[in-house]
């Protein structure tokens, strides 16, 4: 399943954010980061990710949890959805 996550910090956790990510970017077994993207104004970072079940997208959320909250939701490529939707 493909997930797309929103991560927000507050700016006083922005040094702390930016160190951790600069050493590494977590990846349980059982996920691939697809891309990821940075809020040019800071406090935000977007990342899509497959995963093989919800759990393991929850376990790389975690390992981030002490410096900023998620929000995280399945997506669908739109070119798929349309074509399914087209066929009922």
């Amino acid at each position: 399943m493909l997930f797309m996550s929103i991560y927000t910090y507050e700016p006083a956790k922005r040094d702390e954010v930016l160190a951790r990510r600069t050493k590494s970017l977590f990846t349980p077994e059982g996920a691939k980061c697809l891309g990821q993207w940075s809020d040019a104004a800071g406090g935000r970072v977007v990342t899509l990710y497959e995963c093989s079940n919800s759990m393991v997208g929850l376990q790389w959320c975690h390992a981030w949890n002490d410096l900023g909250k998620f929000e995280i939701f399945p997506v669908v490529d739109t070119e798929e959805l349309l074509k399914a939707m087209a066929a009922q």
